[in-house]
């Protein structure tokens, strides 16, 4: 399917929306190749007459209303062909509009005075066609539209038997065989549609007594085709797109493109890797020059620099801050592995607070822990919906906790928890809402480091298994999160590296002496990954 200037009105990614994206060794290329020590000052100093390792920026300069188009022509056949490229559930899904709207109402009465006009033209004596007429050549130029270029016999029959001339000349003559004509279409759809498609075509076959309830079935079935043939060339152009990378070099060409009408393109990304470079400077103490006492600024390598702004995209604030441009496109799966993330270290906490308070009469029993999570995980279902009380949810959490855990210390021999205890639990439950909870606190911090070491390990599948302790209780849905995560961070790396390299290249300049040349060993000196 050409990436041309329109997008199917209406498109659907299922519910995954996370990428399936598998994560290659192409990932550490430009800024994803090798570690921080391997990166010499000369590989952000030399030249390169390549495009896409050397991205370059116009002038600013006032973009005209055809600038402007086309920039949003390139942003959205980007968006497409990123989607189609991670994504793969993404296909064309009809237009629904809610039952009750206004929109809705409109259209159903539009549609229900059409096919009322066409049912009393039918009905006059003698018949009028003009309505059927006007169907019949629409439902032509769907019928060509479905052919491929070589079907010329098809074609040519198509053309002959619905010959609009032809059959306006027979409907003035009353000649006209409107339910021979219907038949020929659907015989024509059946021999187009696809396999799935079959049971419509033969529901078709079966109500041809009312000839406008078998047009408007006609319209609804080719309504279909048209989804199913867009599905199916969005799956060979994910094959195209997939191999030999070229859904890598279309959208850094796109980009690249985007970025020489509108060099403002690259501002949000700047900042994001600013603020990480920042960061790591802030907590990087100087270094000692060996013999004459003095301080040398240590600059952080490009490698980290990267990884530390990827780290941020999973505490990303998207009420404050706009993501940077080179992820807008994935941004509805970042918001959703952050908010999977988020509910996951609640869940934990949870279950660490439990586990703590009572101790020994619950330990070993993996299907109480099972229960605890999966009851915890239920009630906070949704809680990052504007409407969701965290509060009161972890409030029902803490009351239903104490009724499964008096129920199996009873079963146990056990005695119930008692008031006072119960009080407690709940009381450190609804706490973790605190920022300052040291329990919240300690399951953030694992998180995060667990997540550093997975995306700065050459081989994260590995490291992925190696959940920090604290937070076994989790570790299916965190290793799950997290691959999801590198896919999607890898395959950014890939496409965008060049611009990153460009990015932090002047960021480690601007930030290194203010001689003239940066220190000798500035980028072989970084510091390393934990």
């Amino acid at each position: 399917m050409p990436l041309n200037r329109e997008r199917p009105a209406s498109t659907s990614s299922g519910n995954d929306q996370g990428s399936d994206v598998e994560s290659s060794s192409e990932g550490r290329d430009n800024l994803t190749s090798g570690s921080d020590q391997e990166c010499s000052r000369d590989s952000f100093t030399s030249d390169s007459s390549s495009k896409h390792c050397t991205p370059s920026s116009s002038p600013p300069k006032t973009l005209t209303m055809d600038e402007v188009i086309d920039c949003a022509r390139d942003l959205s056949n980007l968006s497409l062909a990123h989607e189609i490229a991670v994504n793969p559930s993404f296909h064309l899904e009809r237009n629904s509009l809610p039952h009750n709207s206004l929109w809705k109402l409109v259209r159903d009465t539009v549609h229900k005075a059409f096919w009322d006009i066409l049912e009393s033209e039918l009905n006059d004596d003698p018949p009028e066609y003009g309505q059927a007429i006007t169907l019949l050549g629409e439902i032509r130029e769907t019928l060509l539209s479905f052919l491929n270029p070589g079907a010329n016999r098809m074609r040519t029959q198509i053309m002959e038997v619905l010959d609009m001339d032809l059959i306006q000349q027979q409907a003035d003559n009353d000649a006209v065989d409107i339910h021979g004509l219907a038949a020929y279409v659907i015989t024509t759809m059946e021999k187009l549609c696809a396999p799935i498609r079959e049971e419509d075509i033969r529901k078709l076959r079966e109500n041809t007594s009312n000839i406008v309830t078998m047009f408007r079935e006609i319209f609804r079935v080719l309504d279909l085709m048209k989804a199913d043939i867009v599905d199916h060339e969005i799956r060979n152009l994910r094959l195209v797109l997939h191999s030999g990378g070229t859904a890598v070099e279309y959208e850094r060409a796109t980009f690249q493109d985007v970025l020489d009408k509108m060099p403002s393109a690259l501002d949000h990304t700047t900042t994001w890797i600013k603020s990480a470079l920042e960061l790591l400077l802030t907590n990087i103490a100087p270094e000692q020059t060996e013999g004459q006492g003095k301080e040398q600024k240590v600059i952080p390598g490009p490698f980290q620099i990267l990884n530390t702004a990827f780290l941020t995209i999973l505490r990303w604030d998207y009420n404050v801050a706009q993501l940077p441009e080179t992820l807008m496109a994935d941004e509805v799966r970042l918001r959703e592995i952050q908010q999977k993330l988020q509910q996951c270290q609640v869940v934990n906490e949870v279950l660490l607070i439990v586990y703590n308070t009572i101790g020994g009469p619950i330990q070993g029993l993996p299907s109480l822990s099972d229960r605890l999570k999966r009851m915890t995980s239920v009630l906070l279902d949704g809680m990052h919906n504007h409407n969701f009380n965290l509060d009161e949810a972890l409030q029902g959490v803490s009351a239903q906790i104490c009724c499964e855990l008096n129920k199996t210390l009873t079963e146990r021999s056990y005695t119930s928890l008692t008031p006072e205890l119960q009080a407690i639990l709940k009381g450190q439950i609804c706490s973790i809402t605190q920022k300052t909870n040291p329990i919240r606190t300690l399951v953030e911090d694992r998180v995060q480091h667990f997540f550093k070491a997975v995306i700065s390990d050459p081989k994260p599948q590995l490291k992925i298994e190696q959940v920090p302790a604290g937070l076994t209780a989790i570790k299916p849905e965190l290793t799950s999160i997290a691959a999801k995560f590198i896919a999607l961070i890898n395959y950014n790396r890939i496409v965008y590296g060049p611009f990153y390299a460009d990015i932090i290249k002047k960021l480690i300049f601007r930030s290194s002496s203010p001689a003239a040349d940066p220190p000798q060993d500035t980028a072989q000196e970084a510091v390393p990954f934990n």
